[in-house]
C-alpha cells in the first residue's frame, strides 16, 4: 500500500472503552474531508468499536494493523 499522508495522529494507548471511539469521533472532526486520521490504541475493544463507529458515521477505514498489542487504524474522513 502506498504511504498515505496522515493528517492527524491520536495516540490512545492505555485508554479503555469507550475512550478510543469517543476520541476518534472528536478527532475526525478536526481534519478535513478526504484527510486521514491515524489512531493508535491498546484496548482490544478499540478495533470493533471504531469499525462499528465508522460504519455508522459513514467514514472509511483504510487499514487496520495490529503489532505487539497496539492496533493502528487509518480512517479517511468521507463527510
Amino acid at each position: 500500500m502506498a504511504e498515505l499522508k496522515i493528517s492527524k495522529t491520536l495516540d490512545l494507548k492505555g485508554m479503555y472503552c469507550p475512550g478510543p471511539v469517543m476520541e476518534t469521533a472528536k478527532g475526525i472532526k478536526q481534519i478535513g474531508v478526504g484527510e486521514i486520521l491515524e489512531v493508535l490504541a491498546t484496548d482490544p475493544a478499540a478495533k470493533p468499536d471504531i469499525e462499528a463507529w465508522a460504519r455508522r458515521t459513514g467514514q472509511q477505514i483504510l487499514d487496520i494493523q495490529q503489532q505487539g498489542g497496539v492496533t493502528r487504524i487509518l480512517i479517511k474522513r468521507v463527510k
